[in-house]
């Protein structure tokens, strides 16, 4: 009797066992399954670290063609300028060149021979017509200076006179023409300019006197 007390007393332990292990492993997370989770957070928190990445390099790739686009536009009109300017003025020293022949003409025509018949000025007046048509047509322009004001900047005064009636520093004669060339001076023009009687205030600024 007291042999199989003691048996039961020592298999009850043993036949508890099997019912706790079972409880724990229902309240306890599986393994696989928390490594996972970890893992998918992992993950997601790198991909996620590498589209931030990805949007700041696309940012600045689209910066860098704006610029660039911007910049080949500015040369693309920096050249077209350079190119208009040149087609400009690449002729400006065959004009200069041509300058004192158009006053040679201009001298012949106002200072008329008598003895010289008239047909032969009349051919004058027609070549001298002719090449200022073609210059014109390069851009070539006279300025128009008796009467207006002398400007140091389009002007060369070489003498002055006092004359009744002229504003102070009123162009009074053109010695020789001046011309522009594409708006732009090419050859200031020679004029004798007018100021006011002595004893008064004279601006003589950027006149040249031949005595």
């Amino acid at each position: 009797m007291e042999n199989e007390k003691e048996q039961l007393a020592t298999s009850l332990p043993e036949a508890q066992r099997p019912s706790s292990t079972s409880d724990l492993n229902e309240n306890a997370v599986p393994v696989s399954e928390q490594t996972a989770a970890d893992a998918t957070g992992v993950t997601s928190a790198a991909t996620s670290l590498a589209n931030e990445k990805l949007k700041e390099e696309t940012a600045q790739l689209y910066d860098r063609l704006l610029r660039k686009q911007a910049e080949l536009e500015n040369f693309r009109k920096r050249a077209q300028r350079e190119k208009e300017e040149f087609r400009q003025f690449a002729t400006e020293g065959l004009i200069r060149d041509l300058l004192p022949v158009l006053d040679g003409f201009e001298r012949a025509l106002r200072q008329r021979a008598p003895a010289v018949p008239e047909p032969f000025y009349q051919g004058v007046e027609l070549i001298f017509r002719q090449l200022s048509e073609v210059l014109a047509r390069a851009g070539l322009e006279a300025m128009d200076t008796p009467g207006q004001l002398f400007d140091p900047h389009y002007h060369q005064a070489v003498e002055t006179v006092e004359e009744p009636g002229r504003r102070d520093q009123e162009i009074v004669e053109e010695l020789q023409r001046g011309y522009m060339l594409n708006h732009r001076l090419l050859r200031p023009a020679i004029v004798k300019v007018a100021v006011k009687a002595r004893g008064g205030p004279q601006a003589t600024e950027g006149i040249v006197k031949v005595e």
